[in-house]
């Protein structure tokens, strides 16, 4: 078995999905061939013939977005007719899912390089978009009908965690949008972004350059009166919670021999991985026991991990994934940028987003040697990827054994 590593990513900006986001009239494709080419203008020291293997996720696998779109993207993007490609889809875990999938054939050997990420256009294609879910889920009581609507999951979770009232939701969700903005505005983000042209039939032509869901004024008195669609009188709104976004990202993955043959930069070092499943109703627990289990197979624990970037989808759910491992919730270990309350959660493409920002603050962080990627999945799932510092130098440390 071959070490692996993670050798850069990159995304688009994430935008506001409808028809007066600023992808409306740009195509899913065309954002995820902006990602590819964007990884191969960065690296100029890896032929485009050695890419073994394009895995690319959508949730919604269908028109712009369909099509096996890990093989098309990559012959759009101008890889060798000879790179192939496939589609991935685990909901919110896609691009995660296409990492770890690509990453397995690494390490058994069948591949030396791969690019994996997602892409979801939510404006064009919303989640469930013609699908036809057996009536026989909820008739035969296999799972309950809420969990159907992931907002409905969320409230079930407040119900489960009667402790994780909507003013901690609102607290947190201020945090992260501040946190990002903080982050944004320091030029930290924008290391991540591939400038993409959009086109606008009012409009014109125009360049996205930056995320345009967040809002970094939020405070938490502002986010007191939002609405609560998902039920009357609930806890969960559109402000401490994920928007519906349009957006694609990318990662290239190599083995260890393979980047230092080639000169590639390794951002980190894969340790292991787990998924696990639990109730859909409550699928925001996800990434509790898909945590446990990857610690448990590496020989680690949580007090080893010093860096946490946790999927967004809804603040309840990043708190009861702290409460359980005994986090606080303003720990400056998790989520140091902020997360997907600000920038955006577009299903499939968000897990090598975390991979991404975990890798950059590693490089900040030489006295960490783990971090973890983690996050909720549609129809009560969970995923977890355990990460390893190149750059740690032992010694005083947050998390990591000596």
């Amino acid at each position: 078995m071959r070490n692996v590593v993670f050798v850069d990513g990159v995304r688009t900006p994430f935008g506001k999905a409808g028809p007066k986001g600023m992808y409306a009239e740009t195509r899913a494709d065309d954002m995820i061939v902006k990602v590819i080419r964007e990884l191969l203008r960065r690296h100029p020291e890896m032929p485009a013939e050695r890419v073994d293997e394009v895995a690319i996720a959508a949730t919604t696998q269908t028109g712009d977005q369909g099509m096996t779109i890990g093989r098309t993207a990559s012959l759009l993007a101008g890889l060798p007719k000879s790179v192939p490609g496939f589609a991935i889809d685990r909901m919110c875990a896609g691009a995660m899912t296409a990492v770890t999938t690509t990453a397995g054939g690494i390490a058994f050997g069948a591949q030396d390089i791969t690019i994996a990420g997602g892409v979801e256009h939510m404006g064009h294609h919303p989640m469930g978009e013609g699908a036809d879910p057996n009536p026989r889920f909820v008739s035969d009581k296999i799972v309950d009908s809420s969990a159907m609507v992931m907002g409905s999951t969320a409230e079930n979770l407040h119900d489960r965690y009667p402790e994780i009232s909507k003013q901690r939701a609102d607290a947190y969700a201020a945090l992260s949008q501040q946190r990002f903005g903080a982050a944004a505005k320091a030029g930290r983000i924008a290391a991540d972004l591939a400038p993409v042209a959009i086109r606008s039939a009012e409009q014109g032509w125009g360049l996205a350059t930056a995320d345009e869901p967040p809002r970094p004024e939020t405070t938490v008195e502002s986010l007191q009166g939002l609405k609560t669609p998902f039920r009357p009188h609930g806890r969960v709104t559109p402000g401490n919670a994920a928007g519906l976004n349009d957006g694609a990202t990318g990662c290239l993955l190599a083995a260890e021999d393979t980047a230092a043959e080639l000169g590639l930069p390794v951002g980190m070092r894969l340790v292991g991985y787990s998924f696990a499943g639990v109730e859909p109703e409550v699928m925001g627990t996800g990434p509790i026991p898909a945590t446990e289990k990857a610690l448990e197979r590496a020989g680690l624990s949580i007090d080893d991990i010093g860096l946490f970037e946790i999927n967004e989808a809804f603040a309840v759910q990043v708190l009861a994934f702290l409460d359980h491992f005994g986090i606080a919730e303003d720990d400056d270990r998790v989520n140091p940028w902020g997360g997907a309350i600000a920038c955006g959660h577009p299903l499939a493409s968000s897990g090598v987003r975390l991979m991404s920002q975990l890798s950059r603050h590693f490089a900040d962080n030489p006295d960490v040697r783990y971090g973890i990627t983690t996050m909720c999945v549609g129809f009560g799932m969970g995923g977890t990827v355990i990460w390893e510092n190149p750059h740690y130098t032992g010694g005083a440390h947050k998390g990591g054994t000596q």
